[in-house]
């Protein structure tokens, strides 16, 4: 079971990378994964909120929660600055 440690540590390892464009890959179920660019906006308590680079959904912006990392329901990756390399944060 995740303690609290392990999702602050998650926490502030996303703090870190505020600002930044993320890819993000999210599982909805019964295999279906949606793969969106976007930039890591806020970090709260509780969740975290990625603006999406594409709005044509219907919707700019989403929200997880740590745990959905944590379980790997929702994967990041990172870009480096400025290079097209990534650095995976879950």
């Amino acid at each position: 079971m995740a303690t609290v440690q392990t999702l602050d540590k998650i926490r502030l390892s996303l703090e870190r990378h505020l600002g930044k464009k993320i890819i993000l890959k999210a599982n909805k179920g019964r295999k279906q994964v949606i793969t969106r660019r976007g930039v890591l906006e806020k970090v709260y308590p509780s969740v975290f909120v990625v603006r999406l680079d594409d709005s044509q959904n219907g919707y700019s912006r989403v929200s997880y929660s740590y745990s959905d990392l944590l379980t790997a329901n929702v994967k990041l990756q990172v870009y480096k600055d400025r290079d097209k390399d990534k650095l995976n944060v879950s």
